[in-house]
């Protein structure tokens, strides 16, 4: 199956050494309007550049689409037009209405879409499956240093929409309410942002996302009855406490446990870290992706998926311009 890269850019250059690297892809070539970008590739890869886009439809059963936000709609509805599959990096598109477009073609057309919501194959989160996940609090923080590319979008669309899609992922219930607020610091929108989501069934889930951090950080922790998680997706790592009560069925071997007192009787702790097996998340996403072409079954990130976090992300971004309207009017 051959599939064509479309944006060689920082991000671009590594979906295609990605790309080359799987057993299941043959690349076809790539499409990028920007002579620097492709002239590299070339120099880096070998990989054949394609100008016209027809051209490149008709080399290719699947897209790549790594260029910059704005023109993820465009590119993405000509492939599926054109009855190609489609991997789309986050977020999906920029608006809303292009997402809701997406998904009207794609059903249309019936071809294959994923999203690159990449944490989904972090180790740190694959590590956890298996295991009967019910979060009733979920704090998550990623940080990173300013960078002038991704710009184009608020941190909520360019960092924060990860977690967005982990916890829509993970909270099987529908958002209730939305409190956020965020600060433009270095760019026209806000580069760092904090948000408050509740869920109908009772979890609360609160994220941070900056990309004006003098550290980076990505880390995410879970708090369900009697278990803590932490995740932590730059050092791509999991860290699992349990608490057993004194008639706990399932209760392992005394060697592993910490015992303590509470008023609620005797507890013990056990603090596991699952294996995390080392995987390219990118290489991973991209053969899974193949995967579900060639089975004919749903990607592990479907467009559905990206839609519905990015409808979430304009819902944070909302409430921020609200209360930023609502500051202006009191200070003025």
């Amino acid at each position: 199956m051959k599939i064509a890269l479309l944006g060689a850019g920082h991000l671009g250059k590594i979906h295609l050494k990605c790309i080359l690297a799987t057993e299941c892809w043959e690349l076809a070539g790539f499409y990028d309007l920007d002579d620097k970008n492709a002239e590299s590739a070339i120099a880096q890869y070998g990989a054949k550049r394609y100008k016209s886009l027809s051209k490149l439809f008709a080399d290719c059963d699947a897209v790549d689409i790594v260029t910059p936000t704005p023109s993820h709609y465009e590119l993405a509805a000509k492939a599926i037009r054109a009855g190609k599959h489609a991997f789309i990096e986050k977020p999906v598109t920029q608006t809303i209405p292009e997402g809701r477009k997406l998904l009207q073609l794609a059903e249309k057309h019936g071809v294959k879409v994923q999203v690159g919501h990449v944490e989904r194959f972090n180790p740190a989160f694959t590590a956890l499956r298996g295991m009967t996940l019910n979060p009733m609090f979920i704090e998550g923080h990623r940080l990173a240093a300013f960078q002038p590319r991704g710009t184009e979008v608020s941190v909520i669309l360019d960092l924060m929409i990860h977690d967005l899609d982990l916890i829509l992922h993970l909270v099987k219930s529908p958002v209730t309410k939305v409190s956020a607020s965020g600060v433009a610091v270095l760019s026209n929108t806000p580069d760092i942002a904090n948000a408050r989501i509740e869920f109908a069934n009772g979890c609360v889930a609160n994220l941070t996302a900056s990309r004006i951090s003098m550290k980076q950080m990505r880390k995410m922790r879970l708090f369900q009855p009697d278990h803590y998680l932490s995740l932590d997706f730059l050092e791509k790592n999991a860290q699992i406490v349990r608490l057993f009560a004194t008639d706990a069925a399932d209760l392992p071997p005394t060697e592993n446990l910490m015992e303590f007192d509470t008023q609620a009787g005797k507890k013990w702790l056990q603090l596991s870290m699952p294996d995390a097996a080392p995987v390219n998340a990118i290489q991973r996403e991209l053969e899974t992706f193949h995967e579900a072409i060639a089975t004919d079954s749903d990607p592990i990130v479907t467009l559905r998926d990206g839609f519905e976090a990015l409808k979430l992300a304009h819902r944070i971004l909302k409430e921020i311009n609200v209360r930023e309207k609502h500051t202006n009017l009191v200070t003025s």
